[in-house]
């Protein structure tokens, strides 16, 4: 088995997001706003590309799935994302899971109900999965962690609550 080297390296920035792993989250969300994007990849009918440069947009009110780019700017990113959410928008931020970043403990950490993707997700046209974990971190308008019952069925799947996190049973479509 070869693995396809761009996983490892910076060689690109660019995850599409896999389709049955988006609908799932969409059923529970119905986004709006998917402000990294390209034409080909696009996850809402409202996108911005790279050209229009999501970071400097006013997400407004949107319902905003957010799979950023994951190089070194992806501190922007979950600066934005909690940012946008306190001035209204409801923000579901999908990253590769870096509990030891700066970008994690002043943006998410404490801020989002996160779930932790089990398994690992295979991103765009890639023939194996991401050598790396993913999480999915919820933003609600201004308001801190997003808070769930275990037993929450609107949830659709059981969760532990530690802290300040929710770590739910979410399964990567591979």
């Amino acid at each position: 088995m070869t693995l396809n080297p761009a996983l490892y390296s910076s060689a690109t920035d660019e995850w599409p997001t896999p389709q049955a792993f988006f609908d799932e989250l969409n059923r529970r969300h119905r986004f709006t706003l998917d402000p990294c994007a390209t034409p080909a990849n696009a996850k809402c009918s409202t996108f911005f590309t790279k050209e229009q440069d999501g970071l400097a947009q006013d997400w407004g009110t949107h319902r905003v799935f957010c799979n950023p780019p994951f190089s070194r700017q992806i501190g922007a990113w979950a600066r934005k994302c909690f940012e946008a959410s306190q001035a209204a928008a409801l923000v579901v931020l999908l990253a590769p899971c870096r509990t030891d970043t700066e970008w994690w403990h002043d943006w998410v950490e404490g801020k989002a109900d996160v779930e932790f993707v089990r398994g690992r997700l295979r991103f765009g046209a890639a023939t194996e999965n991401a050598p790396f974990p993913v999480m999915t971190a919820p933003l609600c308008p201004a308001r801190g962690a997003v808070r769930h019952s275990p037993e929450d069925p609107t949830r659709g799947r059981a969760a532990t609550s530690v802290g300040r996190l929710c770590i739910a049973s979410v399964t990567a479509q591979v």
